[in-house]
């Protein structure tokens, strides 16, 4: 396990968290300086900070409770004057959490955090720092950016995937989730922001993300707390949109009349249902999935929610969780026994939980899909597919490609 703590919590003490109310910030990530953006966004509210007041970077099985642990002796030895005590003002951080035990999780506290929900916004301060005046500087697109491979090529992934299905067809599992990767070297500026603004705008019912240089726009609710209430979202089943309503109706028939869809989409159900279940009552799992409709595919999606029955935090419930059947597959350990054997890639933080967490227990994880390392002017982005008995290579192959179209366009767009 790799740790990096900023300070002891003796040093803690001398630092103050401050929540106040502000008038309507306007664009949250229009607020958003150019090195090392923090943003959880969706339909225009959400968090977005900047500055590193503390940081926590570790590996290992035991990530999530170290982290845990770590934020709770943060936050018990800061001096915290919070005004509007909501969710998401006190001390909040972002975290982002490795998809394998042996990568690098990170949790950020900001310095400054500016916040909107539901008409009310805020600020919220670490330290003693200056409030910007003012919008941060534009986002310049890239000049020129070249896609490429990245681990496996597209017809060395689609053999990858015929080997998958062999091994359902022949009982080993039922369920494998197969991510491939693709790299794109750019020319001129890469500002995250503009991957930001470019997502939140195309994807506004996504959760657009950014935590230590992951950048994305997932549609999958890992799980929310929200003082009792729990919620989680489930996508397993996809078909790519053909830009015509009726053929788009069609297809969205059709993938809830799939049989192999609706295998995907049970799959990761249950596996979420049962691990809420341990920490919840009251729990509403829908009979039926509905279909979900993005700006390039269709998801099979449930909604799940339930009444915590413990103390759980939201890092422990996210904990609990992953990985879920609708990244790795089913049964879990056989699932990632042939994700290691056959993907051929470090997944990083693609497919781990990431999002924010409070001083109470609350906050939002998400899982990391439709997203993109940035690493100095390379840009890895990442995308996966469900295998299950029935699965077709080539099918697959193309589910992929319109699964990188999120942040093939946002790269790609100018503003």
């Amino acid at each position: 396990m790799s740790v990096s703590p900023i300070r002891t919590p003796e040093q803690q003490r001398t630092y103050r968290v401050r929540t106040r109310p502000i008038a309507d910030p306007g664009s949250l990530l229009d607020r958003l300086p150019a090195e090392q953006p923090l943003a959880w966004m969706r339909q225009g509210e959400g968090l977005v900070g900047w500055g590193v007041a503390a940081e926590l970077r570790v590996r290992g099985p035991e990530r999530f409770s170290r982290a845990q642990r770590w934020w709770n002796e943060w936050c018990a030895a800061a001096d915290v004057d919070d005004t509007v005590s909501v969710p998401g003002t006190g001390p909040v951080a972002f975290a982002s959490f490795a998809f394998d035990e042996a990568d690098e999780s990170v949790v950020v506290l900001p310095q400054i955090l500016i916040g909107r929900r539901g008409g009310q916004a805020w600020v919220t301060t670490v330290g003693d720092v200056d409030l910007p005046s003012a919008v941060a500087s534009v986002p310049q697109a890239p000049t020129e950016v070249t896609w490429a491979d990245g681990a496996r090529t597209s017809v060395a992934w689609q053999q990858v995937v015929h080997q998958a299905i062999q091994r359902i067809e022949h009982g080993e599992l039922d369920k494998v989730v197969l991510a491939r990767d693709v790299v794109a070297d750019v020319q001129g500026t890469l500002d995250q922001r503009h991957l930001l603004r470019n997502l939140a705008h195309a994807y506004p019912s996504c959760w657009t993300f950014a935590v230590d240089n992951l950048v994305g726009a997932t549609p999958e609710l890992l799980v929310r707390r929200t003082g009792d209430v729990v919620t989680s979202r489930v996508l397993a089943g996809t078909v790519r949109r053909q830009g015509d309503d009726s053929t788009d109706a069609g297809l969205a028939q059709a993938l809830l009349t799939s049989g192999k869809d609706l295998a995907e989409h049970e799959y990761a159900v249950r596996s979420v249902a049962r691990a809420l279940a341990a920490h919840c009552t009251d729990m509403d799992v829908p009979d039926i999935p509905r279909v979900l409709p993005l700006a390039n595919v269709q998801h099979l999606a449930t909604d799940i929610t339930g009444r915590l029955a413990d103390d759980a935090s939201v890092l422990v419930l996210a904990a609990s969780l992953h990985p879920t059947a609708a990244v790795c597959g089913t049964p879990t350990e056989r699932a990632l026994s042939v994700i290691q054997d056959l993907e051929g890639m470090d997944r990083g933080r693609y497919a781990g939980p990431v999002g924010w967490l409070d001083a109470q227990g609350d906050g939002e994880f998400g899982i990391a899909l439709r997203c993109a390392e940035i690493s100095d002017q390379r840009v890895r982005a990442f995308a996966g597919c469900g295998i299950v008995a029935g699965s077709d290579a080539a099918e697959e192959l193309e589910e992929s490609i319109a699964k990188l179209v999120p942040i093939r366009d946002a790269l790609n767009a100018r503003d």
